[in-house]
This record gives C-alpha cells, structure tokens and sequence, in this order.
C-alpha cells in the first residue's frame, strides 16, 4: 500500500469515524445544549480524551513506531514483539498507579482544569464526579495506542483506524437511551455519557488486541521492568507525547481559561468538533502513515525518498485542508445552525459557536503541517526540538488568551489557539529547512500558489450563496430544508473547487485518482 493510498485508507475510515461523531455532538447539544451539565461533561470528558488524542492519534508513536520498527527489521518477530510487551506491562503497572492517584486527587485536579468553575459549587461536584467516572478511559486508550502502533509498523493501518468509530457508536446508543428516558439537561445525562465513555475505551482496547493476536502481536502482561529499551522510550516518548499532542494540550489550556466565561466551554468544544472533522480526515491520516513511511527510509539511507515523501504529503494535504478553510470561515453559521441548533441549543447559542468555528478555522492549516512535519523530527529520533517549540507555542497561547479574552472573550481564546499552531508550524518548518532536512521542491513551490488561489475563489463562490441562502438558516424553516441547503452549498463549493484546483493547474483530477489508486509516491513526482 502506497502512502497516500494508506493515508486515504486512514482518512477514509477517520470520515466515517467523524461522521459518526457528527452525529453524537448533534444528539450531544440536542440534549445537553450549552448549561452546566453539558459544561460539565465538556470537562470530565476533555481531559481523559486529551490522552486519547495524545496517544491514539500519534504523539506516543513518535517515539515508539522507528523503535519498534528498528526491532522488527533486525532481530525480526520475536525480538519487535518482546520490547512491546515490555512497553506495554511498564505502561500498565504506572497507568493503574496514576489513575489511582487521580481518583483520590480529583477535587484538586479539578481546580487545575476548571478554575470557572469554583464558584458554581454544584458544578464544580458534578465535574469531579463525572471526571471520576471517564478518568479510566485513558488507562485503556494508552494501551490501545500501543497496539495501534504495532499494527502501524506492520502497514495494518485499517484496525487502529476502524477503533475511534467505537467510541461514537456507543455514544450514539447511550445518547438514544438518554432521549428515550427524557432525562434531557439532568445530572443524569451527565453520568449515563461518562459511562458510555469508559465503556467505549474498553471496546476499543478488545478491538485491537483481536487484531494485533491476529497479527502474530499478541502482547502478554509481564511483570514491569523498566529495561534499557523502556528508558530510551520514556526519553524519547516524554518530549514526543508533548510535541506530538500539542494541539490537544493548547485545547485543553482553551478550556480551562475557558471556564471563567459564562457557556465558553460549550461553545469552544462544538466548535472544535467541527474542524477537528478536516483535521482528523487530513492532517491525522497522513501524520500516522508518515512516520513509519519516514522512518523506513531513513534507516535505508534514503534521505532524497524521505523528503518527497514530505514533499508529496504537504502538497496533499494542503490541497484539502486551505478550501477547508476557507470553507468554515466562509460560512461557520450555516454549518453549525444545521448540527447543532435544535433541542435546547439556541440561535444565541449558535451564533457564539460560529464565531469561534471561525477563529480555529484560522488555524487549521497550521495544525495540518504540524502533522506533516512532526515525523521528520521523530523518524530521525529528535523529539526535544519538538518538544521545546510546543512548549513556546503553549506559552504564546495561554499569553494571548489571557489577554484576549479579555476584549473578545471565548472567540480571542480560540484566535489563541489557531496562532499558537502557526508558531508551532513556523518553528518545525525553519528548522528542518535549517538543517537540510526539509526543501520546498519546484513541484510544490510551483502549485502552492495555484491552491491557495483556488481556494480564496471556492470561498467567494460560497458567500455568495450564503449570501442568497442566509434567509433559510432560521427557526420558522425545518431542519431538513436547511440541512438539504447547506449540502447544496457545501456540495457548490466542493464542486467549484476541483473544478477551479484543475483550471488553475493545482492539481488535475486525474493526478489526484492517480495520488491514492496507483504505483509509489516516487511516480507521481513530475
């Protein structure tokens, strides 16, 4: 499997993934809308799912894939699937332990990552109790991460990528159930949600450790030892998980300043939804394959493959991602007034959604080339570089959303976030090409241009049907006529987009059915 045939085999499965997300958050604001309850859960669920995204989309593997691939290739099978179950019992036995401790600790967590809350003491108790019960789905996604990284290395990309539809389909059942009882705003939405989270990380650990048995992977449960190999993981993966996660870590900073503005934590969270469904489609998909598409050809010396690799994949992925920029700045009010705005989530509700759509839409292309440049630092086993520029990049965020919320509120939080990635991404870029490591070649130098323009002529297209479709998006037409309008729009802008991308010369169509169907990425170069 080509690479980016595998990435749109991983972007293909995450579609349906956030699809089925869509929907959930649809159910989710339906039910819960934007009060304390559903700020609440947004809490309890943000900080076990920072873990999820931290491990299961790839900022563990930075470290762990080019070690386990190093395995693998030179002592083969049984030497790569014993430094695994050694990785994986030390991961156990301190997991366990932490979980524990934030157990007994979470009262006091909770001041960390929801200082808002603590005048609200109702709120404040919910969110400790709902924190309590999610808490344990990162012990098992951590572990599924580890699983996920074996198959990865191995190319069986399909298991690891079919895992984050789980967690939708039971919080989709458990939403249903919730709808069906009519618990609606209670407390007990709250706790019968957390549930389905924890229930949903134990499925998808069953899930991939079916597929990683079936591998010949199959990781027993040692008694913890903390060998060389474990060491040089932890040297490795610490700098790695903060480098690699760091758009997660900046969105949970989001949260809890976040917390001190009235709903805040509701709006962002929707919004964030939203774009993370072309982050995850693109950005994610191609950051997974890269890793060990790089590190494969870095330990064969082949520096000119690694770097069209890159090359290719930067071309890819911004082709999607800047129209899906513009996009969702173009016309956040429609998308989120579709999704969300029914039940009990109002027209104030999504007016407030849509601002801040918009503001991390400012910076999605930059988590996109985080993605894509991350792995030409952890394929080459640096992730203290990285690590240092996401801590800059963390600190750009909390300054500026400290004083921007001030004067714009939770939509200067959101601008925060979207400008902290773009010094996260100026920083890896500068690097790499500093080091001879990274070189925009004719190709890209040629086309990049052409995306961008056909891109700022799609967003037009799209105002100036928002333009005639605005008198549509509101309460006296049903949400199936609204809904079959914004897919008009969404559908003319996708349309006029390839049309203008093949006009322009960013890319025909037939390159692009060329790209994911046929021979290696070294064939598609001219």
């Amino acid at each position: 499997m080509t690479l980016l045939k595998s990435a749109a085999t991983v972007g293909g499965l995450t579609l349906v993934s956030r699809a089925a997300g869509f929907i959930r958050d649809m159910l989710t604001a339906s039910v819960l809308g934007t009060g304390p309850v559903a700020q609440a859960f947004v809490v309890a669920f943000r900080f076990p799912n920072l873990f999820r995204s931290l491990f299961a989309e790839g900022a563990f593997n930075s470290a762990f894939v080019p070690m386990f691939a190093k395995k693998l290739e030179g002592g083969g099978e049984a030497e790569a699937r014993s430094f695994a179950e050694d990785i994986f019992s030390v991961m156990f036995a301190w997991l366990l332990f932490f979980t524990a401790i934030a157990q007994i600790a979470m009262p006091l967590l909770m001041y960390v990552i929801a200082p808002g809350f603590t005048g609200d003491q109702d709120k404040f108790d919910l969110s400790v109790a709902l924190t309590r019960i999610a808490f344990p789905y990162l012990l098992f996604m951590s572990l599924t991460a580890l699983q996920s990284g074996v198959l990865n290395s191995l190319r069986r990309f399909v298991a690891a990528a079919c895992a984050p539809i789980l967690l939708n389909l039971v919080m989709i059942a458990t939403l249903v159930i919730v709808r069906y009882m009519g618990w609606g705003e209670s407390a007990a939405t709250g706790y019968a949600l957390v549930w389905g989270v924890c229930a949903a990380g134990v499925a998808q650990f069953l899930l991939l450790f079916i597929a990683c048995s079936r591998a010949n992977m199959r990781m027993r449960l040692k008694f913890p030892k903390l060998t060389p190999d474990a060491k040089r993981l932890i040297r490795l993966g610490i700098p790695g998980v903060i480098a690699g996660g760091i758009t997660q870590v900046n969105i949970l900073i989001a949260t809890m300043i976040a917390t001190t503005i009235d709903r805040a934590v509701s709006y962002l969270y929707y919004a964030d939804r939203v774009y993370q469904l072309p982050l995850g489609v693109v950005g994610v998909a191609i950051g997974v394959v890269l890793l060990p598409e790089m590190s494969r050809k870095l330990r064969a010396g082949d520096e000119a493959g690694a770097l069209l690799s890159q090359n290719r994949s930067l071309e890819f992925a911004l082709f999607l991602t800047l129209p899906a920029t513009i996009a969702l700045i173009a016309i956040p009010f429609a998308i989120v007034n579709v999704c969300f705005e029914h039940g009990v989530f109002t027209r104030s509700d999504s007016i407030a959604t849509a601002y801040a759509l918009g503001a991390f839409a400012m910076g999605l292309p930059a988590f996109v080339i985080n993605k894509v440049f991350s792995p030409g630092f952890f394929a080459r086993e640096d992730t203290k570089r990285p690590m240092m520029f996401a801590i800059t990049s963390v600190v750009v965020n909390v300054t500026s959303s400290l004083i921007l919320s001030r004067f714009i509120g939770h939509i200067g939080i959101a601008l925060s976030t979207a400008l902290a990635a773009w010094v996260n991404a100026t920083l890896l870029g500068m690097t790499l090409a500093s080091h001879g490591h990274f070189t925009a070649d004719q190709r890209l130098r040629n086309r990049l241009p052409r995306i961008i323009a056909a891109s700022l002529a799609m967003g037009a297209i799209l105002l100036g049907g928002f333009y005639l479709s605005a008198p549509v998006f509101t309460d006296s037409h049903p949400l199936w006529f609204r809904a079959l309008v914004l897919i008009g729009l969404v559908a003319l802008g996708g349309i006029g987009y390839f049309l203008l991308a093949h006009l322009f010369g960013a890319m025909k169509l037939g390159e692009i059915r060329k790209m994911i169907r046929r021979g290696p990425v070294s064939n598609i170069a001219a």
